[in-house]
């Protein structure tokens, strides 16, 4: 009963006018190779009701509707990637990427239909989900967006890797996210990078961020059946200190940007956009779901409420040196 109370009490305040929900104005269709399968996998997204969140549907599989919710209840493995699974054979991997992508322009209600078992890499970031968005364009729904309040700081460790989310002021609508990574290579070693989520500057500071890996893992991994469809192509790629890819980085800090993506993805899957701070140390997938199940364990920790006007930029957020090159749009099969 005392969280009903509490719930009522944030659900709706007097904002003004709230934002709407947001799906895509039509389908759109895209294929690539799955980093970690190495398939070739076709991936569709169609417009959604409103209320319907984010739901992917295997259309390989017989009767091509076996349908999982993106909600963290529903992963069921973080081993160098997020995968959703309906708690039987039915399974969907590396879903971070297109879940970022989703999140950073506001997409509430989507069916992403997919024949595989894993999201296509496309070239390791979220740039060409983004871009797919982009081109099938975005429609406002009839129905106030909702968001996860963050009322209390919670926390997870593992080791010397810590997740945090705390709440801000309730004059505020914002999300932001701290991650700092540490690395025992010179190619990387110690990134820091605060970002705050922007109607527009997910696609420019943080889409384009590509997963990255060793050289001298790849063998264990490919014998693990990890990264059987890795390559240049759709992964930063390091060499003891070197940067193997032609024309090598996209951003000066590449690396900490993208554990921001992944983060962004990840947390996603609490089912609304979250209202607080993230404060990522060495943090993975594993921790980002362990931190949404601390939160939903805590009654007092959240609440649900009504977005009114989306999450604008805060003024007095300082981020950190923006140095990025330019690079082409992602080439890609797409249909409309």
């Amino acid at each position: 009963m005392k969280k009903t109370i509490n719930n009522k009490k944030f659900l709706k305040k007097a904002r003004g006018k709230s934002a709407l929900q947001r799906t895509l104005k039509s389908a759109i269709n895209c294929s690539g190779t799955a980093l970690h399968s190495g398939e070739n996998i076709s991936l569709t997204l169609h417009p959604a009701e409103p209320d319907t969140g984010i739901v992917f549907r295997r259309s390989d599989i017989a009767g091509g509707n076996a349908c999982i919710p993106a909600h963290w209840t529903k992963i069921s493995d973080t081993r160098l990637c997020t995968t959703l699974s309906d708690g039987g054979n039915v399974s969907v991997a590396t879903v971070e990427h297109l879940m970022a992508a989703l999140a950073g322009c506001h997409i509430d209600n989507l069916v992403v239909e997919i024949q595989g078992g894993e999201v296509p890499a496309m070239d390791g970031s979220a740039a060409p989900f983004v871009f797919l968005i982009e081109c099938a364009g975005i429609v406002d729904q009839n129905t106030p967006r909702r968001a996860i309040r963050v009322l209390k700081p919670v926390s997870v460790s593992h080791g010397d890797s810590f997740a945090s989310l705390t709440p801000v002021p309730d004059s505020l609508e914002s999300f932001s996210l701290n991650v700092e990574i540490d690395f025992n290579s010179a190619a990387i070693s110690r990134q820091n990078y605060l970002f705050h989520v922007a109607d527009t500057a997910f696609k420019s500071e943080i889409s384009r961020a590509r997963t990255f890996g060793f050289l001298h893992e790849v063998d264990d991994l490919r014998a693990s059946g990890l990264a059987l469809g890795g390559s240049l192509d759709n992964a930063v790629v390091i060499s003891g200190d070197q940067i193997l890819n032609e024309g090598g980085l996209r951003y000066e800090d590449e690396f900490v940007r993208h554990k921001i993506l992944d983060s962004i993805g990840d947390l996603y899957l609490a089912g609304a956009p979250l209202i607080g701070h993230f404060h990522g140390l060495r943090s993975g997938h594993s921790l980002n779901r362990g931190l949404l199940e601390a939160l939903f364990a805590d009654h007092e920790a959240w609440c649900p409420c009504e977005i009114s006007n989306g999450f604008p930029p805060v003024s007095d957020v300082t981020l950190s040196p923006r140095i990025k090159k330019q690079v082409r749009e992602p080439a890609m099969a797409v249909t409309v």
